[in-house]
């Protein structure tokens, strides 16, 4: 296989650094295991960089097969807390490990980012115009996107399945013709109310839960869940195209649809 570092290029922790202040990681509060960042250190040079949605097996061993000497992704290894490295997460961290290859998070600042982010890109490849920062969490402003659209229920829907790789979940609780959409990737059906007092018609986010069936019919409004996992790789696959050129490096996206 491809060693990790063949070749010239930036090291790790000069990728990382650069990432971080590109992100403003430090400004940014996340889940308690997010761990934003450098999550484990690379060795040699980076010739070419990685990205994939999720920190799984599957996306580390494709990444470290081609070579990749850091492999950047939305969801980190972390998110189940401290727990032993037996199983799963130790042949994870043990390919990284013997690859050479190091493992860079973002979760949050990769949403909120304004100019790459999961949100803002979405919004454009469903044509919202107008674009405004919309929602809050862990007192982070603007963790969304809200803006204008003149489409059909139907139409936004279908527009979204072909963006996002799946069959779109509706919840027909607003308008058929849609004029003003709020958008937040992954699962954030709890910001359903948010949505609809920031004058939504429609909101659009990867999951919820079953009650949020209920709310958007009461509340009025439409709710598209278009799958976390397809909500989320529009801004990962232009985070590493951005270090890519930045370094002068190559980039490949690893992609492991859950369907979910």
């Amino acid at each position: 296989m491809p060693e990790s570092g063949a070749g010239s290029g930036p090291n790790c922790r000069e990728v990382a650094v650069w990432l971080d202040d590109f992100l403003d990681v430090a400004r940014i509060e996340d889940y308690p295991f997010a761990l934003n960042g450098l999550q484990v250190d690379g060795r040699g040079a980076v010739a070419r960089i990685g990205a994939a949605t999720d920190a799984c097996q599957a996306t580390i061993d494709l990444a470290a097969d081609a070579g990749c000497g850091i492999l950047l992704v939305h969801h980190g290894l972390f998110w189940g807390g401290l727990r032993p490295f037996v199983g799963p997460a130790y042949e994870r961290c043990r390919r990284l490990v013997e690859s050479g290859m190091g493992l860079y998070s973002a979760h949050l600042p990769l949403d909120a980012h304004s100019g790459i982010g999961n949100n803002v890109l979405l919004a454009a490849e469903l044509g919202v115009a107008d674009v405004e920062p919309f929602g809050s969490f862990k007192g982070n402003d603007g963790i969304g996107v809200i803006g204008a659209v003149d489409t059909s229920r139907r139409e936004l829907a279908a527009r979204a399945e072909v963006v996002c790789g799946r069959a779109p979940f509706v919840i027909a609780g607003g308008p058929e013709r849609v004029s003003r959409l709020a958008i937040v990737t992954g699962g954030a059906g709890s910001m359903i109310e948010a949505a609809a007092t920031a004058g939504a018609d429609t909101f659009l986010t990867g999951e919820g839960n079953h009650h949020t069936y209920h709310e958007a019919m009461e509340l009025g409004i439409n709710v598209i869940y278009a799958g976390h996992y397809g909500t989320e790789t529009l801004g990962i696959r232009a985070l590493a195209k951005r270090a890519a050129e930045h370094f002068g490096v190559e980039h490949a996206f690893f992609d492991i649809p859950t369907g979910l």
